[in-house]
């Protein structure tokens, strides 16, 4: 009789197989970029260089006239990468079994794949890519591929080599409707926060290349001239985080309500509780800041970062090393 677990296994492991390669893609199209705008760096120095020295004396620097050009029309000349495509491919193979390994599981145990350390990182990880994947319908962020590619494979190993136990029956408090509402909502506000924290990521380096060039000074990462300027970034990362915060109000909403039939009360301070309240604290501060107090730029962006690190301390942490009535990581 086939081992539909066993299946699950080789179904995942198969997926970061997928992924690893479509990383090494999205990091192929980064490298082309940087590449390009080197070359079209030197030549315009060379035009500016035989037709006269107005270039010297007109206020902006050749790579800041270059970049300015980029980020008017950032997707046209890279839409057509043959890297970004089989990078998007791959990203699609690898979710699509990521998604089998993640249902086989589900399927293997008779109840939704999330009751454990091991499962939930399967669930949210899938989660994030769908995000992603859905996204790209509407916008254009394959550059986002590199980071979120990694990410998932990096979510993926740790969970694989460090969190993964057998099947086990469901603890008499998750026997309830709500780990599949609770749970499976928290990991759709993961994915989109996993969205805005690669965004908010890119807009900071982009925002320091926009000061370099502006004064003058060398620019490393070269591909960022390729890509929205920082003040798209922060605009696409604001609408992400907005749904994610959305998502996770819900979560926290309805995590007190399953508490009070679960143990009585809505609320105890629990550890896990106590860290889902403070993500949702950091979120909000990062919404209400940006909207009313003008926080744009670096600021904003850092607020992100931190919503997302603690989300990820939540994941873990808090969940391995911290002991409460949310221990159920089956470790």
């Amino acid at each position: 009789m086939v081992n539909l677990n066993e299946l699950s296994i080789i179904s995942l492991y198969s997926a970061m197989a997928i992924y690893a390669v479509a990383f090494i893609a999205f990091a192929i199209d980064l490298a082309k970029r940087s590449a390009s705008v080197d070359a079209q760096a030197k030549a315009s120095v060379a035009d500016a260089a035989g037709g006269s020295s107005a270039a010297a004396g007109g206020g902006t620097t050749t790579l800041t006239r270059l970049s300015a050009r980029m980020d008017n029309d950032a997707a046209s000349p890279y839409g057509r990468s043959a890297s970004l495509r089989i990078g998007v491919s791959l990203t699609v193979l690898a979710w699509a079994l990521h998604l089998a390994a993640t249902v086989l599981r589900g399927v293997a145990a008779d109840r939704v794949p999330w009751a454990n350390m091991y499962e939930f990182a399967m669930t949210g990880t899938v989660l994030i890519v769908t995000v992603f994947l859905i996204v790209l319908t509407r916008i254009d962020l394959r550059f986002l591929g590199t980071f979120l590619t990694g990410l998932v494979l990096v979510l993926l190993g740790v969970a694989a080599l460090n969190f993964y136990v057998e099947i086990a029956p469901l603890p008499p408090a998750l026997q309830s409707a709500w780990l599949v509402i609770h749970v499976f909502v928290a990991s759709l506000a993961t994915g989109f926060f996993a969205i805005g924290f690669a965004l908010s990521t890119v807009q900071l380096f982009q925002f320091q290349r926009e000061s370099l060039a502006a004064e003058a000074k060398s620019v490393r990462l070269r591909f960022l001239a390729t890509l929205p300027s920082s003040f798209t970034l922060e605009n696409l990362a604001y609408r992400v985080n907005i749904i994610g915060f959305i998502l996770w109000t819900f979560t926290l909403m309805a995590g007190s309500v399953w508490a009070e039939q679960a143990w009585g009360r809505y609320w105890g301070w629990d550890t896990k509780e106590v860290w889902t309240f403070i993500i949702w604290v950091i979120y909000a501060g990062y919404i209400h800041a940006r909207a009313t107090r003008g926080w744009r730029g670096s600021r904003s962006a850092w607020l992100a970062i931190i919503g997302f690190s603690a989300v990820l301390f939540n994941f873990g942490i808090v969940n391995v090393f911290f002991k409460g009535l949310h221990s159920y990581s089956g470790l």
